[in-house]
């Protein structure tokens, strides 16, 4: 799994995966035979794990662990990030007996962004669709950040063909909830801080020139995973993330604003992220929820009161775990933990069901 993270906007999940461009190496090294390498693991790997599929909006990539009677585990990914950041893991949760599939939605991975307006409800709809073609009834849904309020839309909009959700930092409180405290003179402050430290991605000719640039030399390996964060815009050109500052409505500090002030001048994904509120999806929660909380000196997300509520509203139902001292990716800084974690939650799942 890629190890450098680099915050790029706070808001939302907006967060890159920023590849060290400066750590080159103190021997000589062929990277070139790296990149054929990785293409090689990343082909096998793919053909081992990975499939697509058509929905209504796009055709949607995924990948799979485990076995498929196994109770099955639909997960989404954070933003600029993508279903491999599962890989550490995927492995050691398919052992806890989950069957995980984890999807890519618009613009990451190897999933296009569709030539319509989306949303996350859109998002839904195509895990939907996934389901029905894999005959899965009912799933546990989960995601993390801004896939965490994929996994409430989907609540939302199927509730029936869910068995229990997991909500890692995101998707149990409105995403807005911080920026509505601060007074718009502060808020805009915050913004423009957010911008000026911001990180812009460059373009390369071709994929191995970007995969040469961000290869982490410190960790060896062809690091095959970093090609699914590598794609080609519309000229032809290769970087990381291209088109989801469009698609998010996080372009300049004005379409920011937006996002928090104005959501119905936003992008139709953008304003489905600002006003999903887990207050009204989950009145009446009949699945059992685990919200992954993490806090620290510098929280992205300071909802640990909100959680709090929501889980006594719900108490024979969420499970309210906090991480001290950890960022916002929990299952990248506390995989072992995390993966126990969730071991125990689907043994609280089955148990539910088994009633």
């Amino acid at each position: 799994m890629i190890k450098t993270y680099t915050l790029l906007f706070i808001l939302t999940n907006f967060i890159h995966y920023s590849f060290s461009q400066n750590n080159q190496p103190s021997f000589p090294i062929d990277i070139k035979i790296k990149y054929d390498s990785a293409k090689i693991e990343f082909n096998h790997f793919e053909k081992n794990h990975g499939s697509f599929i058509q929905t209504s909006n796009t055709k949607i990539h995924y990948l799979t662990w485990g076995n498929p009677q196994h109770t099955p585990l639909i997960w989404a990914h954070g933003s600029f990030t993508n279903s491999y950041e599962l890989l550490g893991i995927a492995e050691d949760l398919a052992k806890q007996g989950y069957y995980v599939i984890a999807i890519d939605y618009y613009g990451h991975g190897l999933t296009k962004i569709p030539p319509h307006e989306v949303s996350l409800y859109h998002v839904a709809d195509d895990i939907h669709t996934l389901m029905e073609a894999k005959q899965i009834k009912k799933a546990i849904i989960g995601g993390w950040s801004r896939g965490g309020f994929i996994a409430t839309a989907f609540y939302d909009a199927y509730p029936d063909k869910v068995l229990g959700l997991i909500l890692e930092d995101g998707g149990s409180v409105s995403t807005n909830t911080h920026y509505h405290k601060l007074e718009e003179q502060t808020l805009r402050q915050q913004v423009q801080n957010i911008f000026k430290d911001r990180v812009t991605y460059a373009k390369f000719d071709t994929e191995y020139e970007a995969y040469k640039t961000y290869y982490d030399f410190s960790s060896g390996g062809t690091q095959f995973e970093l090609l699914a964060w590598l794609t080609a815009d519309d000229q032809g050109k290769w970087s990381i993330g291209n088109g989801l500052e469009k698609l998010f409505h996080m372009e300049n500090e004005t379409q920011f604003i937006d996002n928090i002030l104005r959501p119905t001048q936003s992008t139709l994904f953008g304003e489905s992220m600002a006003i999903i509120e887990p207050k009204i999806v989950y009145r009446n929660l009949h699945v059992p929820m685990l919200i992954l909380d993490p806090t620290s000196d510098h929280d992205l997300f300071p909802y640990e009161t909100e959680n709090r509520k929501l889980q006594k509203q719900h108490s024979h139902l969420i499970t309210h775990k906090i991480y001290e001292q950890t960022g916002h990716n929990i299952h990248y800084e506390k995989p072992t933990l995390f993966v126990e974690d969730l071991g125990t939650f689907l043994k609280i799942v089955k148990g539910h069901w088994a009633k």
